[in-house]
């Protein structure tokens, strides 16, 4: 069995923590792993929300038992979330699951370019929580014979379907940053990133954007995720 020997347990915390969020939302989560060197991505998609999260952990070592290949392989979420031993901070792999058609529609490694416009994490905070209670307030005022599933949707995508400041950014990418956990502010010690006072980003490549964050990413196809494609609400 291949253990992955994170940087330190405040890594498998926060994995642990992440994996936790995705299951929230879906208990049958799977979730891709990449890693290469000391470094794993976490590729998962919250459900309901049509972006995909990626948290990035540090590796103190690559791999157990003296494996020096890269790491690419899909498992469910409960399975990982299980093997996480924090005050030891390991993780074994579980074994490969069939994964759903998003785990073959990743964004790019690379060709990432900054986006202008992004507003600060505040300013962002502020626009979700605006379009919470948008939400909230337009589907209680629904008469009951309207208070339907298909209802609900329409409201749904048209409000998280608004773009973000002078972006291109859709709201629900906002939404699941939160979501996740990814808006958390930064601890003083950290100090501030390049772009942002709370180290956010935003990037392009090709088709996709990608919001960063000091605790994850969270990437979305802008011409659609085709097939992939869910009800937002």
């Amino acid at each position: 069995m291949t253990v992955l020997h994170l940087a330190d347990d405040t890594e498998a915390a926060d994995l642990a923590a992440f994996l936790s969020r995705l299951l929230h939302y879906d208990r049958a989560a799977a979730v891709r792993l990449q890693a290469a060197g000391t470094a794993l991505a976490v590729f998962g998609r919250p459900a309901s929300f049509e972006v995909l999260a990626v948290r990035a952990v540090r590796l103190a070592k690559p791999f157990e038992d003296g494996l020096d290949v890269t790491l690419d392989v899909t498992v469910s979420a409960g399975d990982l979330l299980e093997s996480v031993d924090e005050a030891a901070a390991t993780a074994a792999v579980p074994a490969a699951v069939t994964g759903p058609p998003w785990t073959g529609v990743l964004p790019p490694r690379g060709g990432w370019r900054a986006e202008p416009g992004l507003p600060p994490a505040g300013a962002l905070r502020s626009v979700l929580s605006a379009a919470v209670a948008e939400f909230r307030s337009r589907t209680e005022e629904l008469p009951p014979e309207r208070h339907t599933r298909a209802e609900l949707d329409a409201i749904g995508r048209e409000i998280w379907s608004r773009t973000v400041g002078r972006t291109r950014l859709p709201v629900r990418a906002v939404h699941a940053a939160q979501s996740l956990g990814f808006l958390r502010s930064r601890p003083p010690a950290a100090g501030p990133a390049a772009g942002d006072e709370e180290g956010l980003a935003l990037f392009s490549s090709g088709a996709w954007l990608r919001l960063r964050t000091p605790y994850g990413s969270i990437a979305v196809r802008r011409s659609g995720l085709g097939t992939l494609d869910v009800s937002v609400r």
